[in-house]
């Protein structure tokens, strides 16, 4: 098996760490209840990825990475216990081996506080963002819930205060909490999730746990998913469009004023195009503008 290169150790690390402190972020989250359910539970995970230059077109990365999803990194409450999908992509499916004994998680008797599911995926490039759930409860009660399903939305880690998803590492010191990133905030242009036009951003990727069937036989976890050499998200027709409206520079400074002497003359100025619309966004408005004016220097 070949060894992990430091930095990767390190980013596994971080990520780890990032992990551990996701309950004071906000993510999709179960409740408190207890879970006095007996029997053991095994679920299957699916992660579908959202992200597409459809529905997320502005600034969305084609080369040096294109856009991708990292692997998953999770854990199982109160076990602490860490998994990990080995397959990056769009759509990644992987059954999830934490807790003990291989099964997913146990009720353990009355009392317990059954299985929390918490997991973070990273998106890639970007400076920190992620997506992940945190504490879900699969406990409901004496039972356990047979399929939750959560759509997800980007998160800033807190750590790197890139503004896009190309931007170079630029260290956030001290560190900042996580929070959520929508349409208006952080409120900036240049955002790659700023789109004042939307209420919400729309989801960028969905989990579903689904319960799987007792079987008589001692579960045995799946062989790791080895890494992907292609895991380059494909872009899907039938997932809805997001207008992105063009978005142009401040206008640049009058031209000198020419015209013949005793006459109005005429100066200009004009901008160039930011960022070009797509999915019937707003269309560019005139980049040169013209205004009568007395020539300085007539012949």
């Amino acid at each position: 098996m070949e060894n992990p290169s430091p930095a990767a150790a390190l980013g596994r690390a971080l990520w780890a760490l990032l992990l551990a402190t996701l309950g004071a972020a906000g993510l999709p989250r179960g409740g408190e209840s207890v879970c006095s359910a007996r029997a053991p539970a095994k679920y299957s995970i699916t992660f579908t990825g959202k992200w597409s230059q459809t529905t997320f077109p502005k600034q969305y990365p084609m080369f040096r990475p294109p856009a991708q999803w990292s692997s998953l990194l999770g854990k199982c409450s109160p076990l602490l216990a860490f998994c990990s999908t080995r397959r990056a992509a769009s759509d990644c499916r992987a059954p999830a081996v934490c807790g003990s004994g291989g099964a997913v998680g146990t009720g353990g008797g009355h009392g317990d506080s059954g299985l929390q599911v918490s997991f973070v995926v990273r998106i890639v490039p970007s400076p920190d963002w992620f997506v992940g759930v945190d504490s879900l409860d699969l406990c409901d009660g004496d039972r356990w819930r047979e399929q939750a399903a959560l759509d997800l939305y980007p998160y800033d880690a807190g750590t790197d205060s890139g503004f896009t998803f190309s931007s170079p590492n630029f260290a956030t010191i001290p560190q900042d909490t996580v929070t959520e990133i929508t349409s208006s905030s952080p409120s900036h242009p240049a955002n790659s999730f700023y789109y004042p036009r939307l209420k919400a951003l729309p989801p960028i990727a969905r989990v579903t746990l689904v319960r799987l069937p007792q079987s008589p036989r001692a579960f045995v976890p799946p062989a790791p998913v080895p890494p992907s050499r292609d895991n380059e998200i494909v872009d899907s027709a039938s997932v809805p469009e997001t207008p992105l409206d063009c978005e142009v520079s401040l206008w640049s400074s009058w031209g000198l004023c020419g015209g013949p002497c005793g006459r109005l003359g005429a100066k200009s100025r004009t901008r160039y195009v930011r960022v070009q619309p797509a999915n019937n966004g707003s269309p560019c408005p005139d980049l040169e503008e013209e205004a009568e004016c007395v020539p300085d220097n007539c012949v």
